[in-house]
């Protein structure tokens, strides 16, 4: 009987201690299952911290504060291929939890709903892509990075003999791998569904890298591949030597002037989601946008090289020219247009559109769960796209 007592003792302890271990693994799971259920997504699309292991970004010592002018009113309505809609129901329908226009430096309009507030850091999604990029821009100027057409194994020799081998640092930066991807968040089985699931349960986003296949001739095709972004953050973190938060802090968080804290998410390997896990304030995410449309310069500091912010939003070469989409640069999308606009874009609807021609910043922070429903207007970044410039087109005759 003792020993019956024992191993039954001992069996019980190893059921506590797997689940001990899967719980918070299951409930991650879970939590990723339902992220963008209707009744969740705005909650879930806020509170990432209480659910995944973080970095913390910590508010700059010296904090820039866009000065306020009297709010102006937004326009009553715009046009989207030939069909007019209401700016307020728009932005309620795209449910939308914020929404900031900064004209010259200066704030205008700003509105938050469903819960958010100034001090709300909401996850960026694919907008974190936009600050990898800087922060890239950054390690080659301080001579990290030698040079961009070199090819990924030359900094992360884990990925010979993968999908990037071979491949130039710079296909990476405009998304022109070759990799064979699926990116549709609507499709259960796709990629990044794949992804997230294994992201929920701790795998290894360095190992899921090297899983992907090679599917067309790097440099030829723009196809949108999120985990092209990671494979950024491997060779950011490999060349530097620090985490791209540590890295992120001093580059890009303190000379920015942030206001609030921030934060990335991680995965069970310590290493931070570089393809769309940065949580940050509206005004916070506002700042990569007037960084740009000042060519790197913000905050009395030039903070990422002036030709690096010029090339990150200028498409060169056939096969990154907007057309009937957007065209892309260094992590960076790019209009269709003669005024030299540029966004960062992130899905569910999480937008930063830069106007030079009229010195506009806008940022809209969204948890549209019909995002994936292609039929839905208010789910388009092409149809915000004409919002926000009915919004610059009313500034576009001040100095």
């Amino acid at each position: 009987m003792k020993a019956w007592k024992k191993i039954g003792l001992g069996v019980l302890l190893i059921i506590i201690i797997a689940g001990i271990w899967f719980y918070p693994k299951y409930i991650r799971l879970n939590h990723t299952i339902h992220l963008f259920d209707e009744d969740r997504i705005v909650n879930n699309f806020r509170t990432f911290d209480s659910i995944w292991p973080v970095a913390i970004l910590k508010a700059s010592s010296d904090t820039y504060k866009y000065s306020k002018a009297s709010a102006i009113n937004l326009p009553e309505h715009f046009d989207f291929k030939g069909e007019s809609y209401g700016t307020n129901d728009f932005l309620k329908d795209s449910w939308t939890t914020g929404f900031l226009v900064i004209q010259n430096d200066t704030i205008v309009f700003e509105g938050y709903f469903l819960g958010n507030t100034e001090s709300t850091r909401t996850i960026s999604w694919s907008m974190a892509k936009s600050f990898i990029s800087a922060l890239f821009g950054i390690a080659v100027h301080e001579g990290y990075i030698t040079d961009i057409t070199q090819n990924v194994e030359e900094y992360v020799p884990e990925l010979k003999g993968t999908a990037y081998e071979g491949v130039r640092i710079k296909d990476v930066l405009q998304m022109s791998t070759g990799v064979h991807f699926n990116e549709d968040y609507g499709d259960f089985y796709s990629d990044i569904n794949k992804w997230g699931r294994g992201f929920a349960l701790g795998d290894s986003q360095d190992a899921f890298a090297a899983t992907l296949e090679r599917e067309v001739e790097p440099g030829t095709i723009n196809h949108y591949v999120s985990i092209n972004t990671h494979a950024l953050g491997m060779i950011l973190t490999r060349a530097t030597g620090r985490t791209i938060t540590d890295y992120m802090q001093e580059k890009l968080y303190d000379p920015m002037g942030m206001e609030y804290d921030g934060y990335w998410l991680l995965d069970d390997e310590n290493m931070e989601v570089a393809l769309g896990g940065l949580n940050l304030t509206m005004r916070d995410y506002a700042k990569i946008g007037s960084l740009y449309l000042h060519n790197g310069y913000w905050n009395g500091k030039q903070i990422v090289p002036a030709a690096w912010a010029h090339s990150s939003v200028t498409p060169d070469a056939p096969h990154l020219q907007p057309g009937t989409s957007f065209g892309y640069g260094y992590q960076w999308w790019i209009p269709k247009g003669n005024v030299g606009e540029f966004m960062a874009i992130g899905v569910y609807n999480q937008n930063i559109y830069v106007n030079p021609a009229t010195k506009t910043v806008i940022v809209k922070l969204s948890a549209n769960p019909r995002f994936n429903d292609k039929t839905f207007t208010p789910g388009s970044n092409h149809a915000s796209l004409e919002l926000y410039r009915a919004i610059a087109a009313s500034f576009q005759f001040e100095d």
